[in-house]
């Protein structure tokens, strides 16, 4: 009977020493467990961007006068040459002999503009054919393997750039040829010129094959010399304009591919950087912090048909591939933290947390790319906390 009870006093005391000691005991932190994998990593620039027509036409009235009421609505086809507006002369003379002399000189220093923008654009040709032979010529150099990988890049570079500056060498023609037949427009219908021509009608006709995109007022009324009154241009030709911050934007070349995605439909819609423009801007961000940001101008590269339902003003959202890899080893960037001069991360073997220093190289908001320290397949821990040290004891959620 004595040697029962001092067996259920040990055991009662061996169980309340347990007890005591497990409550002591650190118990397991519960944490989010990531696998270390490989697989395709791009890294990225998103921002918001807006459709616009490439060559967008401003129609202004060439002379004051009276506006009859545009018959025209946004969105109808026009042709090129076709009436837009019709406009009536006022009661006092439209041009005064002095007025006239202005007009004449006008016409003078368009033709001299046209000129000046035809040699551009045969410059602009010269610099094309060039690029383009010297393209030729370095490609065949680099299949032969005399060159190196980079002389090419440079070389295709060169070849866009040529031929980006001769498209805009020729709109610039188009545009001075349309200021001359405007001022050709005001000459002759100059008072001073022929006093018959007093109550003849002034037509302002379209200067190309596009869609009306904007009437600046539709109802009869005074306009005056230079006032804008409608819009032309082609809504199937549109470019993409985006205002990126200029840290992002030192980081985006021409040629970088970029990928729009929520513009309304359920594809993205791939595009190529055509111009990072080398003037930026201040901006005021919605939470009243001033930005500098740069304007890059994207081409749309799509087939895609539903894409044909995109006008101008519409908004998309670009992400600018700036850098990408198609087996690359990865993990949680929300794993990552500083340690001294390097990264480490919380590896996970045995259910505890083991702190190990890694090299990472391009970084996502999400992954970052491992270049040495973990090995594919091991756990690491997702948003560690301040309790966690090296051989903490874990357990994942």
């Amino acid at each position: 009977m004595q040697l029962r009870r001092w067996i259920i006093v040990i055991i009662i005391t061996v169980g309340v020493i347990s007890a005591i000691v497990y409550g002591f005991m650190p118990k397991p932190v519960s944490v989010d467990l990531v696998k270390v994998s490989r697989g395709p990593l791009k890294v990225t620039v998103e921002e918001e961007g807006r459709t616009r027509v490439k060559d967008r036409f401003v129609v202004s009235a060439p002379v004051a006068g009276f506006m009859r009421r545009i018959q025209f609505d946004v969105g109808d086809r026009v042709q090129k040459g076709q009436s837009l507006v019709e406009l009536e002369p006022l009661k006092s003379n439209l041009l005064d002999p002095r007025s006239h002399a202005a007009a004449q000189a006008a016409v003078s220093s368009a033709e001299a503009s046209l000129k000046v923008e035809e040699e551009r654009a045969r410059a602009a040709a010269a610099d094309a054919e060039y690029a383009r032979t010297n393209l030729e010529r370095i490609r065949k150099l680099y299949e032969g393997g005399y060159v190196a990988k980079d002389a090419l890049e440079q070389a295709e570079t060169g070849a866009k750039r040529a031929g980006a500056n001769l498209l805009s060498a020729e709109a610039a023609v188009k545009v001075a040829r349309f200021e001359l037949e405007r001022a050709q427009t005001v000459l002759r219908h100059s008072a001073a010129e022929n006093t018959e021509i007093q109550g003849k009608i002034v037509t302002i006709q379209s200067p190309v094959n596009g869609s009306v995109l904007k009437i600046y007022r539709e109802s009869e009324g005074v306009v005056q010399s230079g006032e804008p009154v409608i819009d032309i241009g082609d809504p199937e030709k549109l470019e993409v304009k985006v205002e990126v911050l200029s840290a992002d934007a030192v980081k985006i070349k021409p040629g970088a591919s970029v990928l729009f995605e929520r513009w309304g439909g359920n594809s993205t819609l791939p595009g190529r950087v055509r111009v990072v423009e080398p003037a930026g801007f201040t901006k005021i961000s919605s939470l009243g912090v001033e930005e500098q940001r740069v304007l890059v101008i994207v081409d749309l590269t799509s087939s895609d048909k539903g894409a044909q339902s995109l006008g101008d003003g519409y908004r998309l959202e670009a992400s600018f591939i700036i850098w990408e890899g198609k087996d690359i080893l990865q993990a949680p960037a929300s794993g990552l933290f500083r340690n001294q001069e390097g990264w480490a991360i919380f590896v996970v073997k045995n259910n505890r947390a083991l702190k190990r220093e890694v090299r990472v190289g391009q970084r996502t908001g999400l992954v970052a790319e491992v270049l040495s320290g973990l090995t594919e397949g091991e756990e690491v821990i997702s948003h560690p906390d301040n309790s966690i040290e090296d051989r903490t004891r874990v357990r994942p959620r």
